[in-house]
């Protein structure tokens, strides 16, 4: 819906009020020498009040209006209104050389989910989308965004926009600052992650208030944020303000996927530094990306368990992976997942044990 002052006008040019003053003198047929002399200024700064080089002042009114029989108020009208409009023309002009930057903000899909208004004003839009950054302008845009650079520039095997993987990442950030936190307490946050691999079972009206009860215990904000376009990220991991925070976009809906994830973001808090920043696209490798697979997997599937009931699968029967999953107490689709990972299952096969999660519209 457009903003009620969609239509507001804004000239594209300003009246000094040096102008008024040189008109008027003509009307009285009187000379700038004449007013300097009245006035008890100089000619060279009336000069320089009509030729808009300076200001009239408060105390400069009040002697045009002994003079000029037009009352203080209304040359310090003039003065504050050509002040306001030469801002305002400036402002627009600064404007409009934001809007290419603005074509590539994601603004319907941003509109869609909720996080911003939609405008029919462009200015107005690219004001919203300025406010929703917390940002001045595109420039202190790319200075933010410098922190995340080198995380970014690890996705882009795919095609991405900053823009629009930045809104996703700040969606989070406001997100998370919404949930409370206790200080990050990592011996906590170990223990609570056995807990929360029982919660791989349960539905997400379950496990989705759970899970971020639980993380918030131990100083992590989990906020789930549908991915935008051209983003190609399923996952992040940062800190914020001594909080870590853990985002995910349902990127691929299933369950071994969403899971895998979570526990991915979590061995990254865990295993790397507060200063780093982890955004998770397709074909990510790294040390510091290795390890941080591997707590997921082992987390996940202890690798004990593991090699035994390879040791006794015949490959093939989807039953004894229910019962595997059972005993281990996890969702049976996380061990298919891991299963044709490892090229143990086609991808094909399984995938009914896997459960499948899409966005609603009260989410």
């Amino acid at each position: 819906m457009a903003n009620k002052h969609t239509n507001q006008y804004i000239p594209d040019y300003v009246v000094p009020p040096g102008e008024v003053l040189e008109d008027y003198l003509e009307s009285l047929g009187m000379t700038q020498a004449e007013l300097a002399a009245r006035t008890g200024l100089t000619k060279k700064t009336i000069n320089k009040i009509i030729k808009g080089k300076s200001p009239i002042t408060h105390e400069t009114a009040l002697k045009f209006e002994r003079v000029l029989g037009r009352p203080a108020h209304f040359w310090n009208n003039m003065e504050r209104q050509f002040q306001e409009d030469r801002i305002r023309l400036a402002e627009h002009k600064r404007l409009e050389s934001y809007l290419d930057w603005l074509k590539k903000v994601p603004v319907n899909a941003m509109a869609k989910l909720g996080w911003i208004s939609k405008h029919r004003n462009k200015y107005e839009q690219l004001e919203t989308v300025l406010r929703f950054f917390g940002v001045a302008s595109p420039e202190q845009w790319h200075e933010v965004w410098q922190e995340y650079q080198v995380a970014y520039r690890q996705t882009q095997r795919f095609e991405t926009s900053a823009e629009s993987v930045s809104a996703w990442l700040r969606r989070g950030e406001i997100e998370a600052r919404e949930i409370r936190c206790a200080q990050f307490d990592r011996k906590r946050f170990l223990e609570i992650l056995n807990e929360i691999r029982g919660l791989t079972r349960e539905s997400p009206d379950i496990f989705v208030p759970e899970l971020v009860k639980l993380t918030a215990s131990a100083g992590v904000a989990v906020v789930f944020v549908p991915e935008l376009p051209k983003t190609g990220v399923f996952g992040a991991t940062r800190w914020l303000k001594g909080k870590a925070i853990i985002q995910l976009s349902l990127r691929y809906k299933s369950n071994d996927h969403l899971w895998f994830t979570f526990f991915h973001e979590a061995g990254h808090i865990l295993k790397h530094g507060r200063k780093e920043i982890f955004i998770e696209g397709n074909g990510l490798n790294g040390e510091k990306e290795e390890e941080a697979n591997a707590f997921a997997r082992d987390k996940l599937i202890p690798p004990v368990a593991y090699r035994r009931f390879l040791s006794t699968w015949d490959g093939r029967s989807l039953e004894p992976i229910r019962r595997f999953a059972q005993k281990i107490d996890i969702a049976p689709g996380i061990v298919v997942g891991r299963l044709q990972f490892d090229d143990r299952l086609p991808k094909s096969h399984g995938n009914k044990l896997k459960v499948f999660y899409r966005w609603s519209q009260a989410s």
